[in-house]
Formats: C-alpha cells, sequence, structure tokens
C-alpha cells in the first residue's frame, strides 16, 4: 500500500505531462487560427495571385 502512495506522490507531482498538454494546445488554438484566417482571406489570396501570375511574362 505504501508503494501505491509513493507512486501517486510522485505522479501528482510530475509536470512533465502537463507541459505537453499545454504545447499540444497551443498547437492546435494555432491551427485554428491558420484554418480560420485561410477560410476568411482564401479568396482574396486566390484573386490576388491570378492577377500576379497574370502579369508574370512568360517566354
Amino acid at each position: 500500500m505504501n508503494g501505491m502512495k509513493n507512486l501517486l506522490v510522485k505522479l501528482s507531482r510530475d509536470e512533465d505531462g502537463a507541459a505537453l498538454v499545454e504545447y499540444g494546445l497551443l498547437v492546435a488554438l494555432i491551427a485554428v487560427g491558420c484554418v480560420a484566417a485561410l477560410t476568411l482571406l482564401g479568396g482574396n489570396l486566390k484573386t490576388m495571385f491570378t492577377n500576379v501570375a497574370a502579369k508574370i511574362p512568360t517566354t
């Protein structure tokens, strides 16, 4: 029983897993922001790149 108590105390003090979860949440939030930005600006970006491509001379 004492070994189980020591294991629980050790796990409660271990913060590596919490840091990993925080980094995962941060990456997920950044990904959601990128998707939202591309969704909102997608049409404008397509138009801009189409205009730039049309102005590039081809040989």
